[in-house]
């Protein structure tokens, strides 16, 4: 058998919160798992004990918990987790009101302030006053467009703390993105910044702010915040003011959270919407508190005044996984720009220089590092990291090895997957069990994830659809505007029923962890025979002149043809050598159906503006179909170079 690439030492092990977490299982209900795999086999099975466990063991905050933990647990949707509590978000996030810090903020190179626990619960104090007096209230829409910025995660506690409804994008979403978002769920109030930085550029937000308000007719107030911490004069909205305009008439006081139910909407996320306009799936502010917890107390280790940190922005899950951190009493370190500005070790700079013990972060960022031949190990002190996460696209084998090799060999990697749709994981870390090449480490615990076959068989060690079958907290309220639920059923519910599709292709394997191989809606599927495009990737992005690819069906002679498109590294040409070298090792290590039919260079590949490639969005373009919502992607000029393509008429 091949030896892990990482095993944590005993030490390690017993200092571990799951480890604890396991003590407690023991004490309570006398149970006392022989691994990892018996503990999440219990958790699923006994669903009720495990996530009053969790509640209990991360300290939730509560008015009143009540002694059901589930109700219609048979149902999905349907099921109701905890419908005796009531709660505070916010109160959860907020629960020190001291000198420590709270966020540390850097924003490439300017912007740089930190802000401790105590002003952060005065600034949330004083902001949530101020909405309060403009008559937000319990259900209202408060939305930020914003930066990573410290003022971001006070303004979403403030509305949190008087039970209105958070949302937000990030400041690279041009007006028909704001609107495709914002429009549909009519906001009271708008947080905006003047102005953010990028690979050095300044850029100042507020114009497409003012067309966003013009289609926003709901809005009462437009609250300008400055990214730099001056003072920002009489912004030109329709209903601005300054964020300290806005604050000034309040004193921080102790803050009266509004007590609310389990399932009172937290949050409204949206989808990608490159196939239309963005779903807007609402979650609850219980069942997501309680997931974000287990994931960051039990799955990332993470400990009161850890630095916990992600590179994200306000459009991505990740930055409301990464606040939810504040529960766990770590400091969350912001950083808002490039991650590649001036060069690919700034984000190890920001690790060297706030001790950071948890890095987060995207495979392609890793991969981009590698390219770029950095050697973290060798230039920067990483000595308090512990952990590395990487999600938004599969992680694959040898980028496990390079960051063993070269950015630290004592480090748990947890490549971990989920999506907006649960606004959390279904497979995550493991901080107590080993690192294998190229697997996620595992299962995520009260998360019944399983691999279904065509047929609905549940499989081990083959590839099949990703489900969840049977309920679990962080299932969506539901989405906005959908009164009958037709919508989020038809999403979710059709193709199982009663049973979550998650719509990953994807395998666990016989040591329990998983490899995903894609999105089953680009699987490809040559001959009958589907194949993960990851496979694909995980081979030509190998090559040392290729940058990366992106691999559609295309609907040919009555079949579907394998097409990839290559972007190559700077000065390097598609020739028939390199063409003839991709196929065969394309062929060598996957398997004659993965050989493309044609393989196209192209100067650019889109992508979302969370960075992932938008596999279906080439494929209509392609087969020459609208994409119906190109202000979801960050470079949607790409676009054109795949639309009639010569070499994909014959």
């Amino acid at each position: 058998m091949p030896e892990p690439l990482w095993r944590p030492s005993p030490e390690r092990i017993n200092k571990a919160n799951l480890t604890a977490f396991i003590a407690a299982l023991k004490e309570e209900w006398g149970f006392e798992p022989a691994g990892y795999a018996e503990l999440h086999a219990w958790s699923v099975t006994e669903k009720e004990k495990f996530w009053r466990s969790v509640w209990s063991f991360c300290g939730v905050i509560a008015e009143t918990q009540g002694q059901l933990a589930l109700v219609d647990g048979d149902k999905m949707p349907g099921a109701r987790w905890f419908p005796e509590a009531r709660l505070s978000f916010a109160e959860n996030l907020l629960r020190r009101r001291d000198d420590g810090p709270a966020l540390i903020f850097r924003g490439e190179d300017r912007g740089q302030r930190d802000m401790s626990r105590g002003a952060l619960y005065d600034l949330v104090s004083r902001i949530a006053q101020g909405l309060e007096a403009e008559g937000v209230t319990e259900g209202d829409r408060v939305v930020g467009y914003l930066p990573n910025i410290p003022e971001a995660v006070a303004a979403m506690l403030a509305a949190n703390s008087l039970g209105a409804i958070w949302s937000s994008c990030s400041p690279d979403f041009g007006t028909g993105g704001i609107l495709d978002r914002f429009g549909q769920i009519e906001p009271v109030v708008l947080f905006t910044a003047d102005e953010y930085y990028y690979n050095g550029k300044q850029i100042e937000t507020l114009s497409r702010a003012r067309e966003a308000v013009a289609g926003l007719p709901t809005l009462r107030r437009e609250i300008v915040i400055s990214y730099t911490g001056e003072q920002v004069d009489g912004p030109d909205l329709p209903h601005g003011i300054s964020l300290d305009d806005f604050i000034a008439p309040h004193a921080a006081r102790g803050i009266p959270f509004r007590q609310l139910p389990f399932d009172h909407p937290l949050y409204i996320l949206f989808s990608s919407g490159t196939t239309g306009a963005p779903k807007c799936i609402v979650h609850g502010q219980g069942g997501t508190l309680l997931q974000h917890m287990k994931e960051q107390i039990l799955a990332t280790d993470v400990k009161p005044d850890d630095r916990l940190f992600y590179f994200t922005t306000l459009g991505w899950m990740m930055w409301n996984w990464l606040v939810t951190g504040l529960a766990a009493e770590a400091t969350l370190l912001l950083y808002d720009g490039s991650p590649f500005h001036p060069d690919g070790n700034v984000m190890f700079d920001f690790a060297q220089d706030t001790g950071m013990t948890q890095f987060g972060t995207s495979a392609k960022f890793i991969d981009a590092v590698k390219n770029a031949g950095l050697t973290p190990n060798k230039t920067h002190d990483l000595s308090k990291l512990r952990t590395i996460m990487s999600t938004g696209s599969p992680l694959v084998a040898e980028s496990y090895d390079f960051v063993y090799e070269n950015i630290k060999s004592d480090i748990c990697l947890s490549s971990i997957s989920g999506g907006t749709d649960i606004v959390s994981c279904f497979v995550t870390g493991n901080p107590t069990g080993p690192v294998w090449r190229g697997e996620i480490q595992a299962l995520a615990l009260g998360m019944d994830v399983q691999i279904f076959d065509d047929d609905g068989n549940s499989v081990i060690g083959e590839k099949g659809e990703l489900v969840c079958a049977t309920p679990f907290p962080s299932t969506p309220v539901g989405f906005w505007n959908d009164p009958d639920d037709a919508k989020y059923r038809a999403a979710y519910f059709e193709r199982f029923p009663n049973i979550w599709c998650h719509g990953d292709y994807a395998e666990i394997t016989e040591r329990g962890g998983m490899v995903i191989y894609g999105r089953s809606d680009a699987v490809l599927n040559p001959g009958g025979v589907r194949i993960g495009t990851a496979e694909i990737y995980r081979q030509v992005e190998q090559m040392e002149e290729v940058e990366e690819g992106l691999a559609i069906g295309q609907e040919w002679d009555g079949d579907a043809r394998v097409v990839l498109f290559v972007r190559l590294k700077d000065g390097q040409i598609l020739d028939d050598d390199l063409s003839a070298r991709i196929r065969s090792r394309i062929f060598a290590n996957c398997s004659p159906r993965h050989v493309p039919a044609r393989i196209v260079q192209v100067a650019d590949i889109p992508r979302t503006k969370s960075g992932k490639i938008v596999e279906l969005a080439v494929r209509d373009i392609v087969h020459g179909r609208e994409v119906k919502n190109i202000e979801a992607l960050a470079n949607p000029e790409a676009l054109d170079l795949f639309r009639d393509c010569a070499e994909l008429q014959n």
